[in-house]
């Protein structure tokens, strides 16, 4: 009688795992529905259903040698989470923790040791890495992430693909890169389900053909690959004891397919999944949002999610509203923003800035620099040749925010 219900259990049990449409019970990315919804400053443990504090997500980070902490790039709050769960290590773990960053490639690393080792200033350290050119964020969204690094001397580590390499491989197959561009790759998996979905679902509210798609799998393996395999050579570096804070883009962190999986694979190291859920954005962002349709995973996206708003930096930096190219002896402006703040000043086409207050103009950097650190109200005095003619205009940046593209 027990092996006949054991039996007839047992085909039930194969029947419904088979069965066409087979959907899950509950909800495989929340499995237990939280006591209430989410509120901004809310952190929740996504497995369990359970809201937790900010110590406990310390303390269960403390536990596990890699952290990934996965960004919304220019949200503040992501990186204000990032500093606390770095400093939260660091106290706990002294000598013993490292930041990961995507922002980097390997190539610029020794420019990352000099600052750390207090070698550099930050002007120096963003012109000789070159932030601006390589990802282009603002650094105001960083700065004290980096700061805190190089004061308590936490090493940062480069984890990105090479530039050059990167737009190869965008714009072909694997099979067909060079031998050289070939031995640059890491091992490769080309076939996760999971990021397949995910390319395809961003891809999926633009007319772009096949080729383009694929370029763009072929970029986003790439990078996940290269970050997984310079972050599991840098754990068997390091001893047990040793933890990593990883801060990418959420996309790279987001569900455990994209790096975490790929170092898994590599070095079987315990990893917490962080990340951030956007609850209030302002109607100034609704453009920042994608319009896709997300598959469903079944898994949750994180371990913990914190809830924030959708912030904007306190002092962004301002904009003048011009093209700019290296010109000699100074930088030639190339177009102007109409209405723009450098409009309303009088900077023409064909102008060739030399000086902004005493500061010597010789490379875009050089500008672009200086107004970052700047807020709506200041003034400034820019030099320039007009002509053979030298003229300084005062240039007042107002409340204005024009429409512009470049600095």
């Amino acid at each position: 009688m027990h092996k006949q219900l054991f039996a007839l259990l047992a085909l039930l049990f194969l029947m419904t795992a088979c069965a066409p449409g087979n959907k899950y019970l509950g909800n495989p990315e929340a499995p237990y529905p939280p006591a209430h919804e989410p509120r901004v400053g809310d952190i929740l443990h996504l497995p369990t259903g359970i809201y937790v504090d900010q110590q406990t997500l310390f303390d269960q980070a403390s536990r596990v040698q890699a952290v990934f902490v996965g960004e919304t790039h220019d949200n503040p709050a992501s990186h204000r989470l990032q500093l606390d769960i770095l400093r939260a290590l660091v106290q706990r773990n002294p000598g013993k923790v490292t930041l990961a960053m995507e922002m980097f490639t390997p190539a610029q690393q020794p420019v990352l040791d000099l600052w750390v080792a207090g070698k550099l200033s930050e002007k120096e350290f963003l012109k000789k890495v070159g932030w601006f050119k390589n990802w282009r964020m603002n650094f105001a969204l960083y700065r004290d992430l980096l700061t805190f690094c190089r004061d308590h001397k936490v090493p940062v580590l480069a984890l990105n693909a090479d530039k050059a390499l990167e737009k190869k491989v965008g714009r072909m197959p694997f099979a067909k890169l060079s031998a050289e561009d070939q031995a640059q790759l890491p091992e490769m998996d080309l076939n996760d389900p999971y990021q397949r979905a995910m390319v395809k679902a961003v891809f999926s509210g633009h007319k772009m053909g096949k080729a383009v798609l694929d370029g763009f799998q072929r970029v986003q393996t790439l990078w996940d690959e290269t970050m997984a395999q310079n972050l599991a050579d840098y754990l068997r570096s390091v001893d047990k004891k040793h933890q990593v804070v990883v801060v990418a883009g959420g996309n790279h962190v987001r569900y455990g397919f994209g790096i975490p999986r790929r170092v898994f694979r590599r070095i079987p190291v315990s990893y917490l999944l962080i990340g951030s859920q956007e609850l209030e954005i302002g109607p100034d962002k609704q453009d920042r949002l994608m319009n896709i349709s997300k598959p469903d995973y079944p898994m949750p996206p994180y371990h913990f999610v914190t809830y924030t708003k959708y912030e904007d930096l306190p002092n962004p930096g301002v904009k003048l509203g011009i093209m700019l190219d290296e010109g000699d002896g100074g930088l030639v402006v190339k177009g102007v923003v109409p209405e723009s703040v450098a409009e309303k000043a009088g900077i023409r086409k064909d102008d060739l800035l030399t000086r902004m207050d005493d500061i010597e103009l010789r490379e875009p950097f050089d500008l672009i620099y200086e107004l970052n650190k700047l807020s709506v109200g200041a003034k400034i005095t820019l030099t320039l040749n007009r002509d053979g003619k030298i003229l300084t205009l005062p240039v007042e940046f107002s409340e204005a925010k024009p429409q512009h593209r470049k600095q």
